[in-house]
């Protein structure tokens, strides 16, 4: 019963500072929740992307997060060479407190980049993403005070959801994104997003919140070391209402196979979301599918309640290239 109650307590609390976000720690596998203007920034004919999340294992099913992504760059005869008009669809599915609360929200989003160079190794775009979304309720899974009575919490509430138990709600997002290559080996990119731009209303009571804008700046890069070793590194910042965080790392990418087209590397890293948590990261790469694998070592003030169990993820993004491909270096991490 206790852990019922810091559950719904926790749930209550979410709701009330208007709520963050669902994120990952592998922020760089699941590229259209991180900026739309991602979409179809590949180089191959499609890009599959999924993560899985179990945060906090110690409270059962305190935060489960599953979202998956399909995109790919269109129109490539009609437009300039090097250019990319990319299109995708993506979906997120979160539930929180034993899905007590639940989002799922679908999303379309279209990109377009310049190439700022003849080899196409320079390109500035712009995306933008269309979004529904839908957020559940369940009181019936809730406890409250005025349902206490002496045989325990056997009473019924005066608390009721006047708005309803269901929000349905459009969303609007955009980005911005640079990507650069010195000599179509290496690559470095810098970025900028912001969800919800139209602030869309959320409330079950009669007082209305608004959702609060995500705004995130990003960046990253791949550096070639030797013809089997690869140093990626990856940065991010985001801020929504008055919560924000840093998470900052790097991998390590091991050719196995020392095949430059196809190759089957093998990832060692980590990164680390500040005052929060310790994230190590493996990964292995063949065929065009990347496999990654992260747990959140808690090592903020909720460690003692969480056991140092911040989370469990598993990605994967699978690129499907054709025979011949350009090569050009795009952003990876």
């Amino acid at each position: 019963m206790r852990k019922s109650l810091l559950i719904a307590c926790a749930l209550l609390f979410t709701v009330a500072v208007k709520a963050q976000d669902p994120h990952f720690s592998q922020f760089f596998s699941s590229p259209l929740t991180l900026n739309p203007a991602f979409t179809g920034k590949f180089d191959g004919s499609w890009r599959l992307a999924a993560n899985h999340r179990d945060q906090w294992p110690s409270i059962p099913k305190a935060y489960v997060t599953t979202s998956a992504s399909v995109d790919f760059p269109i129109l490539k005869t009609k437009i300039p060479d090097g250019d990319i008009f990319g299109v995708g669809i993506s979906g997120v599915s979160d539930a929180s407190a034993n899905s007590q609360l639940k989002l799922n929200y679908g999303s379309i989003s279209m990109s377009y980049h310049k190439a700022l160079d003849e080899n196409g190794y320079n390109t500035i775009g712009a995306g933008f993403q269309g979004t529904y979304s839908s957020m559940v309720l369940d009181i019936s899974k809730l406890t409250f005070e005025d349902m206490l009575q002496q045989n325990g919490f056997t009473g019924t509430t005066s608390d009721v959801l006047t708005n309803g138990k269901n929000q349905n709600y459009m969303d609007v997002n955009a980005g911005l994104l640079f990507s650069g290559s010195t000599n179509g080996e290496n690559n470095y990119y810098i970025g900028a997003s912001m969800y919800h731009i139209n602030r869309p209303k959320v409330s079950f009571k009669d007082k209305n919140w608004y959702l609060s804008g995500r705004v995130t700046i990003h960046a990253g890069g791949s550096i070639p070391v030797s013809d089997v070793v690869t140093v990626n590194t990856s940065v991010i910042h985001q801020i929504q209402n008055k919560a924000s965080e840093t998470t900052l790392g790097a991998a390590l990418a091991l050719n196995a196979n020392a095949d430059m087209s196809n190759p089957t590397n093998v990832y060692i890293g980590s990164w680390i979301r500040l005052n929060d948590a310790i994230i190590p990261y493996i990964g292995l790469e063949f065929g065009g599918l990347r496999i990654g694998a992260s747990y959140d070592v808690n090592i903020s003030s909720l460690k003692a309640a969480t056991g140092n169990r911040g989370g469990s993820e598993i990605s994967l993004i699978y690129i499907k290239r054709p025979t011949e491909v350009k090569g050009i270096p795009c952003p990876r991490f």
